[in-house]
């Protein structure tokens, strides 16, 4: 299996530490952005990536702005997109569901439900 390469923009360092080790353990090159700022900059200079973690409340600009330079300014419609946050607030589900993420995980989630989800969209996707 060629090795799958996973933008993840959390700003919460532990959180992001912990899902470096978790993909990186699955085989998975991890490129971390811990900003809306850093997260913009790096997809703009970065080959497509078979799959984005993005956390919806970040530092400099949002999970749903990166989220729409990703869909409209880069035009990766195929790549996946999960959202991972611990905003509950049903319209902003919705609003980034509509907006292109291919699905939005809670936090605290559980690993091993994260990484069935990231499996099969990478399956898919590739």
């Amino acid at each position: 299996m060629p090795n799958k390469s996973i933008i993840l923009v959390e700003d919460d360092r532990d959180i992001s530490h912990l899902l470096q080790f978790l993909l990186t353990r699955e085989g998975y090159t991890v490129i971390p952005a811990y900003d809306g700022l850093e997260a913009e900059t790096l997809l703009n200079n970065c080959e497509k990536p078979n799959l984005v973690i993005l956390d919806h409340s970040l530092p400099f600009k949002s999970g749903y702005q990166i989220l729409q330079h990703i869909r409209i300014t880069l035009n990766w419609d195929k790549v996946p997109v999960i959202l991972l946050t611990a905003n509950k607030d049903e319209h902003n589900i919705v609003k980034t569901l509509e907006a292109g993420a291919d699905d939005y995980l809670l936090k605290p989630f559980q690993p091993p439900e994260l990484l069935a989800r990231i499996k099969r969209y990478v399956n898919k996707a590739a």
